[in-house]
């Protein structure tokens, strides 16, 4: 597939800065938005929000603060409506226009390429490598060659097209600097670990950093027999092999870890070429939305009606799914609780925890349950897994919202005061930029991970007792943990550490003296000054 057309057609989206961004200084321009006179960069995203979202942020960061170029490649997954959300609401009134978004339809048939029963990560890493020729079409189509091309993880195949056409090869890691260095790591533990890792007695040791319990290693190491394994190893080798690495963290928060993988002893040069920055938080900014305040207009007239700090937010990020066992438990969880809260509630499946990821949204059925019509979409109880009366007997402290929500503004809203989520990374940053205390519930990924970083060492958000990946959480734990959160004396020691990551992660990005500032501009000075 060619993609001149894409980028010189209307179907090219145009972001434009937001009230408070700076719109770039005058620059002379050809087809596409490309400015011929500063350092250009072409960044790739993978489907799904969590690389969109530090993506689009990234690229609005190197155009309003660092005057670079910005064109911007996603590969959009077929029925994602958070992902068509962002792309076409990403243009906000006023300002200039920052860069150019160029959706690339995923392949439209992979049936011949993949087993049906592969996983998430799998199926990612093969619909990168299958639009290969279309991002080098892409880019041999851009009127002014980039000086450099950033990928997120499941796009450093990418990295070779990079190499041929002379482009500079980065690599952002839309997770933290922790899972950065087990995904560097993994090829040494590959050949020092016999067996595999989950039954493993001792911590797997990752050098100059915290160790990682065995059953909370990524997804992709839970069976090295498993095709996602093999793809994970290799792209750890390639994550070596990048320019630079870029990592949606902050000095002040990962400080050891960053430490760890710039020194020789542990990574450093020996086994990473180029520079390791900390350059995030990269998080939407809330900001005032009138065509989203608009549609879920019955939602935020609910949360203006409730105190301070008083609502639960549950949301198991884009992808995420539940048991049916696991939704009721949850539920009863809630309602015993007391506690008012809005949940994003999809369709339990017992197929995976990530089922919602390729499939589309709103597909509750009506098969004679109570339904709650609640503006946003109607949901029935009983498909949805909900016990029997659930939605009458909550109706006035909770708002129950199928598959989608606006997360980012429900967060930045004053009445939110918790929020009970997956630990997906993106979800974690939104809630620090928020102040909002977590509460973390792993489904998939490196989200276990996650949950030990933000529950153990940040201590930003409690956990359960029960693992959810080793077994059902029951009601009482649910209400125990939202209760101590939402009330108790443990809630409010993770509510202050918060209040601190959120002014830590304010001052990295503050234009001039932020470290995640400053490093971002030393990337983009090298190609302004031609010594890249």
């Amino acid at each position: 597939t060619d993609l001149t057309h894409l980028l010189r057609n209307s179907n090219s989206l145009h972001i434009r800065s937001s009230p408070n961004m700076e719109t770039p200084s005058a620059a002379v321009t050809s087809a596409g938005g490309v400015h011929r006179n500063k350092p250009h960069f072409v960044l790739l995203s993978s489907p799904g929000t969590g690389h969109l979202i530090p993506i689009l942020e990234l690229g609005k960061r190197l155009v309003t603060h660092h005057d670079a170029a910005v064109t911007i490649f996603v590969v959009s997954s077929h029925s994602s409506q958070a992902e068509t959300e962002l792309t076409t609401d990403a243009a906000g009134p006023g300002g200039g226009e920052l860069f150019n978004v160029v959706k690339i339809p995923p392949p439209d048939d992979l049936s011949a390429a993949i087993d049906p029963a592969a996983t998430m990560v799998t199926r990612l890493f093969l619909v990168m490598r299958e639009v290969r020729p279309t991002i080098r079409s892409g880019l041999l189509s851009l009127p002014v060659r980039p000086a450099g091309l950033i990928v997120d993880l499941f796009g450093t195949e990418s990295f070779e097209i990079a190499a041929e056409l002379g482009m500079a090869k980065y690599l952002l890691s839309t997770s933290n600097a922790w899972f950065t260095a087990l995904a560097i790591h993994s090829p040494v533990l590959d050949g020092e670990v016999e067996g595999e890792y989950v039954d493993q007695k001792e911590p797997l040791e990752i050098p100059g950093c915290r160790s990682i319990r065995p059953d909370e290693v990524v997804d992709p190491m839970l069976d090295r027999k498993n095709r996602q394994y093999l793809e994970y190893i290799r792209t750890g080798l390639e994550f070596r092999k990048a320019d630079g690495i870029l990592i949606n963290t902050w000095e002040d928060l990962e400080p050891t870890t960053l430490s760890a993988l710039r020194n020789d002893e542990f990574f450093g040069r020996r086994v990473i070429e180029g520079d390791v920055l900390g350059i995030g938080p990269l998080v939407r900014p809330v900001e005032p939305n009138h065509s989203t305040q608009t549609i879920n207009e019955p939602l935020f007239s609910w949360l203006d009606k409730q105190p301070n700090a008083s609502v639960v937010y549950v949301c198991f990020g884009s992808g995420g799914t539940l048991s049916i066992e696991q939704q009721t438990e949850l539920a009863w969880g809630l309602e015993l609780s007391k506690q008012r809260f809005i949940w994003v509630v999809r369709q339990p499946t017992a197929e995976s925890r990530y089922s919602a990821f390729f499939t589309s949204g709103n597909s509750g059925t009506d098969d004679g349950g109570a339904t709650a019509e609640l503006g946003l979409g109607s949901i029935t109880g009983h498909s949805y897994g909900l016990p029997d009366g659930f939605l009458e007997r909550t109706r006035h402290v909770g708002f129950v919202v199928p598959d989608w929500a606006p997360q980012a503004e429900i967060l930045g809203h004053v009445a939110v005061g918790g929020f009970l989520c997956h630990g997906g990374w993106n979800s974690a940053l939104e809630s620090v930029r928020s102040g909002v205390p977590m509460m973390v519930w792993p489904l998939y990924a490196e989200q276990r991970l996650n949950a030990t970083l933000l529950a153990e060492e940040l201590r930003l958000a409690a956990r359960t007792e029960t693992a959810p990946w080793r077994g059902v959480v029951g009601r009482e734990e649910v209400e125990g943990m939202v209760r101590e959160v939402m009330t108790g004396e443990k809630g409010e020691g993770i509510r202050e550490r918060v209040k601190v990551a959120q002014r830590s992660g304010e001052m990295a990005v503050e234009r001039g003296s932020g470290s995640s500032y400053t490093a971002l501009d030393m990337v983009v000075s090298k190609f302004r000054r031609g010594t890249a």
